[in-house]
């Protein structure tokens, strides 16, 4: 059997809006992802994506409803995950007074690593992400998609068992997208890493993930969907179309 790495089970998200007033972000979700797998989460923007991706990283609680990771509360036991899980956001969310090296190092300065060992261990991610030459620039000096390589090295110093991605390549052209998005995913493959993306990109979706998870408004399961390794581009298309029906329509 399949070991679940991540268990939603029948979450709802409310926010307070005055004193009578409720939104509701999130009804009833529910989903799993198993060790190793590469699930992308897609649906209209406004949706709860990012509630969910928030929730998953322990920033907030839920109000009805269960998460665990590894079979642990992520906002209850959120110092716990600081090194077990990666994060990977829309902005690269890079420290404007540190460089390259100093920001891919903050999740190793959690643990008890030598100085050394810790720029040791970024050293080698930055270069694997093509920035060699670059350790001691700051980011307004980088370009978006090499700011964005910074991030993604920081979030794969610490070894993390998974990785969370939220928009991660949407801001930038489509051209340094592709590539940051060939990278990224060669790096799952390499490292086998338990993988949740939220994307608005259905294509992207299908590129990277074993499965995808279509969400509706308010932020609940509309299509849970496999994607084989090897599809053509015929049944990539096929697959897109349904997809899109499902989020057009709000509905299966």
């Amino acid at each position: 059997m399949e070991k679940k790495i991540i268990v939603v089970d029948n979450v709802k998200k409310i926010y307070k809006i005055g004193r009578k007033q409720d939104f509701v972000v999130a009804d009833g979700l529910s989903f799993q992802v198993s060790k190793g797998e590469v699930v992308c989460i897609v649906g209209k923007t406004g949706c709860g994506k990012s509630t969910c991706f928030n929730m998953l990283l322990g920033i907030e609680p839920t109000t009805e409803g269960t998460i665990r990771i590894e079979g642990r509360d992520p906002y209850k036991d959120f110092n716990y995950f600081q090194t077990k899980i990666g994060a990977i956001f829309q902005t690269d969310r890079l420290l404007p007074w540190r460089s390259s090296l100093e920001n891919a190092v903050i999740g190793l300065e959690l643990v008890e690593k030598s100085k050394e060992a810790r720029e040791e261990i970024a050293l080698k991610w930055l270069h694997r992400l093509g920035l060699e030459g670059f350790e001691e620039v700051y980011p307004y000096q980088l370009s978006g998609g090499m700011r964005q390589r910074v991030g993604m090295a920081r979030a794969f110093t610490v070894n993390p068992d998974i990785l969370l991605a939220d928009e991660a390549f949407g801001h930038l052209d489509q051209v340094t997208s592709n590539q940051l998005r060939e990278i990224f995913l060669e790096l799952i493959k390499e490292t086998g890493k338990t993988c949740l993306v939220v994307t608005h990109d259905i294509r992207e979706a299908i590129e990277i993930g074993n499965r995808i998870i279509v969400l509706g408004k308010p932020c609940r399961n509309l299509l849970d969907e496999k994607i084989p390794e090897f599809s053509s581009e015929k049944e990539k298309g096929e697959y897109e179309e349904r997809i899109f029906s499902v989020i057009d329509r709000g509905e299966v």
